[in-house]
């Protein structure tokens, strides 16, 4: 019923939220339960840190409109069933604020996606069921040139967290030592995620490649790390997802809460921090709003400069060697086979 509806005000807008007592995660042990209106509300407070990650970036949506349980699943391409889905294109309906922005995905075919203008789109896409932004690493001016690189230190097997703690102190030693400035958060999960802000100049493949000179400088000196695509071969040790590098592959915004018990967030957080944090589940909706407001964003100065890609592209030059790319992808060149070690036919004998 409109009856039911409530508005909040976001960045001079005011936001119409239906259904605002809708549950959205369930109460925990260690936190209370969290409704749709509360979602809205923690995006407003997160605004400004939120806003330095999305800001003119397309966005792909992680819409769960029946809330997060954990007998719920995510829809997949195969089946197109699920509780929950991405949202890639723009959706139809939207305010006249919400602006899209033209995209091409892998296969060349041209869509529209929502791009994020104001903190009010934000909270607009909360009021549809998103609670995970994943945006491109692109800006609207030109969604072909990257203008960050992503490294994604995602715990295979055994490893913990602490390991990709680790290792992304390893990562930001390697990183300063070619001049450059890295930015860590964590993943709202197990793993962290470092980002450079880079020129844009370079292509998607550029951008991959360096990604892979970097994670392949990894492997030789830190302990613990592989850079091996297919799961099978990875080990118990902390993959660094090259991948992430691709068009149209997306990672958690900063700030963005993810489909977990209690709320958790994808959090940025100081290199001196990150060496001491030993739980991640302490950042969600209910602790994250008074962190930022007492201690500020820490990736305040992400945008203060932006990279010269050469020196990592020089570690790709060191092992050209092409890697698998995901999928959904069509052939690329100088790619090896796309195909599980374990499932590949044996050459044949003489």
């Amino acid at each position: 019923m409109a009856s039911d509806a409530v508005e909040i005000e976001a960045g001079g807008r005011a936001v119409r939220v239906s259904s605002p007592g809708r549950e959205i995660f369930e109460a925990t042990d260690d936190s209370p339960a969290v409704s749709k209106l509360m979602v809205a509300e923690y995006y407003v407070a997160v605004a400004d840190g939120l806003m330095r990650a999305l800001q003119d970036r397309p966005v792909a949506l992680e819409r769960w409109p029946k809330g997060v349980r954990e007998d719920m699943v995510m829809a997949t391409r195969a089946d197109g069933h699920g509780d929950a889905f991405y949202q890639k294109r723009m959706m139809r309906g939207a305010p006249s604020y919400v602006e899209p922005t033209r995209v091409l995905f892998p296969s060349g075919r041209p869509a529209d996606e929502m791009c994020v203008t104001e903190i009010a789109v934000a909270v607009w896409a909360a009021q549809m069921g998103a609670i995970t932004f994943h945006p491109w690493p692109t800006r609207r001016t030109d969604n072909d040139r990257p203008d960050e690189l992503r490294i994604d230190l995602d715990p295979h097997g055994s490893a913990t967290f602490a390991d990709a703690v680790r290792v992304a102190g390893v990562a930001q030693e390697l990183l300063t030592g070619l001049g450059i400035t890295a930015f860590a958060k964590t993943s709202g999960k197990r793993g962290i995620h470092v980002y450079v802000r880079i020129e844009p100049r370079w292509t998607f493949t550029d951008v991959r490649h360096a990604a892979i000179g970097l994670a392949r400088a990894l492997a030789r000196t830190a302990e613990g790390v592989t850079t091996a695509w297919w799961k099978e071969e990875r080990g118990d040790n902390v993959f660094i997802d090259f991948n992430q590098n691709c068009r149209d592959r997306t990672i958690a915004s900063a700030y963005s809460l993810r489909p977990a018990p209690g709320a958790p967030v994808s959090m940025p957080v100081t290199w001196q921090e990150l060496a001491g944090l030993t739980d991640p589940r302490e950042f969600t909706l209910h602790t994250v709003p008074a962190l930022l407001a007492s201690r500020g964003d820490a990736w305040a100065a992400i945008d203060d400069i932006a990279h010269d890609l050469t020196p990592l592209l020089d570690l790709w030059r060191e092992d050209p060697t092409e890697m698998p790319y995901p999928p959904e992808y069509p052939k690329m060149p100088g790619e090896p086979k796309r195909v599980q070690p374990s499932k590949a036919r044996s050459e044949p004998s003489d």
